[in-house]
């Protein structure tokens, strides 16, 4: 096989979760651009029905779908739609994801449940589903978006986040025991960290510690739009075909 078709997901159906913007429009687009064809899920059914218009006009193969991750019922119905629609799912990217700002000893209880229902048992219901799908059709894939903040403390003068950071490394370690779970029936599945990207979600932060953090950066610059997506073609590619249960961190260095 040349490595041109080790990477082709054409004939391949993905769902993205949160596909409407950020990192999940990008990884969208990315599996869209390397032939799949996708469906693009998320509670705002408007932005992402807007953001699956673009593509199309760009010749993609996509599909805008409205979802609560946390609805067992939503998560049942986006599965069915998807079969109706394309007959298979090969590729799940849980990106639905969402924080909460506040000091740990002010961090109301809420809130907590908040962040861990959308971030844990969202991405836990979506694979688990998925998951049922892929094992009658011989396998599949699973990407979940992790962080690294699942993987390291954050200074509270940057980030004070803990149910975001706690629901993050849950992620990490429900990747790895759900690869070991589902490997024997070809069920791969990883996780992409992703460092500082320019979100929504992380825009009030970069706003006001832009600077220093770019600083922290060996590679000097935060992370875009093609960082990504060429990470989550990867991992659902035959390219990938002998990794499981790995994070993939993509923060320009930090770590190291």
């Amino acid at each position: 096989m040349i490595v041109q078709e080790l990477f082709d997901l054409s004939e391949q159906v993905a769902i993205v979760t949160g596909g409407g913007r950020g990192l999940g429009e990008a990884i969208a687009r990315g599996l869209a651009e390397a032939g799949a064809k996708v469906v693009m899920a998320s509670r705002n059914f408007n932005l992402v029905q807007s953001t699956a218009q673009a593509m199309k006009d760009d010749g993609l193969e996509v599909l805008a779908a409205s979802l609560d991750v946390t609805r067992e019922k939503e998560a049942d119905a986006l599965i069915e739609r998807t079969l109706e629609a394309f007959g298979r799912l090969d590729i799940l990217v849980n990106n639905s994801g969402t924080s909460w700002g506040a000091p740990a000893v002010d961090m109301p209880e809420d809130a907590w449940h908040k962040v861990l229902d959308v971030n844990v048992t969202g991405s836990f219901l979506m694979s688990q589903r998925a998951a049922r799908v892929m094992m009658d059709r011989g396998g599949g894939r699973i990407i979940n978006m992790a962080s690294v903040a699942g993987l390291r403390g954050i200074d509270a003068r940057i980030m004070d986040a803990v149910g975001y950071s706690a629901s993050k490394g849950a992620v990490v370690a429900m990747t790895r025991d759900l690869a070991h779970k589902w490997a024997p029936y070809h069920i791969r599945v990883n996780a992409i960290a992703p460092g500082w990207f320019p979100t929504k979600m992380s825009q009030p932060i970069l706003a006001n510690q832009g600077a220093r953090l770019a600083e922290l950066i060996p590679l000097g610059r935060f992370g875009g739009p093609d960082d990504i997506k060429g990470v989550a073609v990867f991992l659902a590619s035959r390219a990938s075909d002998y990794i499981t249960g790995e994070v993939l961190v993509v923060d320009g260095g930090v770590l190291a």
